[in-house]
């Protein structure tokens, strides 16, 4: 970089600077909020200062260094360790909706750079507690009555805090033993601040470096934090997917009790369990962790590929397992329903076949869906966005062998390589594709802490909803009842085939004839 240009940049980063600053004042200033505790000038400024810093490490530690080049590579890879540090320390200072976003950026595995995302993952351990005091004032608020008259008992220790709330566990005076969620008193009137902010600060960003493209976050936390600052509307996603889902016996979704619920309080049935990612917990209570994965996997396609309706914050902390206490059999019980994520019937569908495409290795397919779904010429790297798996693997089959250590390494190693490209793929696809993609990742996630990713069972009972999806929207657009049993009869067969297919791939693990295999794929080729 010319001396000239890093001047122009450098002044241009003091510029945006100093008008953040004037800005976040006035606007401050005209809303009375002064409060250096609350959201005043030092959370402001030290918002700024640590986005100024970031900039300005960026701007200055690459420059004399080739693009590209051993050196460059590891002396980035540093940048970007202090750059995730820095950040963090930022999200733990100013808390609520900086907690929120950072959590959010540090479940995108493979999608941004290992140091951010390692880093910004401690942030779901290290959120905010409020204080007894705090807790009682808002029960009394919203429901109108002291603690003590609304409960036998109330433990004062959280059960678990998190960046917008708290849980903390409670026995009703009729004996009920239940789980009381208290939204943190200030989070509410600093939203939209803290959002007002971190979008001046983006623009100001991307005003340095034309490719960063990041003003989805922005659009993402407009939109969805004031949903998940609704309690009431938690509860109303509860009761949904427990009933979109009854059919599946090992789900459960704490109970709601409305008549001591509000928009801050949310009062649940206490139900125990260990994290989904601890087996150590599982081997214990004998629980079979593979057992655990595939329902996982069965109850998102489901969500994603069925129904639409996508609960988008799937960390270890609100998916816990557990033995039934009567029947014994293991259970994965759901919580934290604020953040759903509602598709439209053409992504959903689009969605559907793209991923049918994906797992039949139907490569002309993958580019015409992921165009549709507005990926462009990026369409490659979208296919190896939505799978995590390389280029090379899409091509050849995802179901066809299991991810190794040395292609995950590849796979992040290019989500910094290609950071540019990905920010401006997840600027161009709809606003549904962003949250699918982080609860893909933290599925992901899930499954390397256990150790069952990318199985080629998980594929198949993908295959098998994206199939009934399909299905069942070709039978509601036909009037003919001819028409609605040969589609009925079609997606039996192609159902009857992915059973087939999974068989053939026991058959083959076994090591027993390929031929025989052979000759069966041909006869039976792959549904589509």
């Amino acid at each position: 970089m010319k001396k000239g240009d890093m001047a122009r940049k450098a002044l241009k980063l003091a510029s945006w600077t100093s008008m953040a600053l004037a800005a976040s004042g006035i606007y401050l200033y005209s809303n009375k909020y002064l409060d250096p505790n609350d959201f005043g000038a030092v959370r402001v400024g030290r918002a700024v200062a640590t986005t100024a810093v970031i900039s300005y490490d960026y701007l200055t530690s690459l420059k004399s260094v080739p693009y590209g080049s051993e050196e460059y590579l590891q002396l980035r890879s540093k940048v970007h360790l202090r750059s995730a540090r820095r950040l963090c320390e930022l999200c733990c200072a100013n808390r609520g909706t900086f907690i929120k976003v950072g959590q959010h950026l540090g479940a995108l595995d493979y999608l941004l750079p290992e140091e951010y995302t390692s880093t910004l993952k401690v942030l779901h351990s290290q959120a905010p507690q409020s204080s007894m005091q705090e807790i009682r004032q808002v029960i009394r608020e919203d429901l109108g009555k002291e603690i003590h008259d609304l409960f036998q008992s109330f433990d004062d220790t959280p059960l678990g805090t998190a960046s917008l709330a708290q849980v903390h566990k409670a026995v009703l005076h009729d004996g009920r033993t239940v789980a009381v969620k208290v939204q943190h008193p200030k989070v509410r009137a600093q939203s939209s601040k803290d959002i007002l902010l971190m979008e001046v600060l983006i623009l100001a960003v991307k005003q340095l470096f034309p490719e960063f493209e990041f003003m989805w976050l922005v659009d993402e936390a407009k939109k969805n934090l004031p949903l998940e600052l609704d309690f009431l509307n938690e509860g109303r996603n509860a009761e949904k997917v427990s009933q979109m889902l009854k059919h599946f016996d090992f789900l459960k979704v704490p109970r709601i009790h409305w008549d001591l619920s509000t928009e801050r309080v949310l009062l649940m049935e206490f139900v125990d369990g260990g994290q989904v990612n601890d087996r150590d917990y599982m081997e214990k209570n004998k629980i079979d962790v593979n057992e655990i994965s595939r329902h996982l996997g069965k109850m998102y396609s489901e969500m994603i590929f069925v129904n639409g309706f996508v609960h988008c914050d799937p960390h270890p902390g609100n998916v816990l397992v557990r033995k039934h206490p009567g029947t014994g059999k293991a259970e994965i019980v759901l919580l934290d329903h604020g953040l759903y994520q509602v598709l439209t019937e053409e992504f959903r569908l689009n969605y559907c076949h793209l991923w049918q495409s994906l797992i039949w290795t139907d490569m002309k397919r993958v580019k015409e869906y992921s165009q549709r779904l507005g990926a462009g010429d990026l369409y490659p790297l979208f296919a190896c966005m939505l799978t995590a798996r390389s280029w090379n693997s899409v091509n050849r089959g995802i179901s066809q062998a299991p991810v190794t250590a040395t292609e995950d390494l590849e796979i992040r190693n290019n989500a910094a390589n290609y950071l540019p490209q990905i920010s401006q793929l997840l600027n161009h696809v709809p606003r549904q594709m962003l949250l699918i993609l982080k609860t893909n990742d933290l599925l992901r996630g899930i499954e390397a802490a256990l150790g069952t990713r990318a199985s080629a069972s998980s594929f198949l009972n993908m295959s098998r909803c994206c199939i009934r999806a399909l299905a069942e929207h070709k039978k509601k657009n036909t009037c003919s009842f001819f028409r609605r049993t040969q589609i009925s009869f079609r997606e039996a067969f192609n159902l009857w085939q992915i059973n087939l297919h999974e068989l053939i791939l026991r058959v083959k693990g076994l090591k027993l004839a390929d031929r025989v295999l052979a000759l069966i794929c041909w006869l039976f080729p792959a549904p589509l």
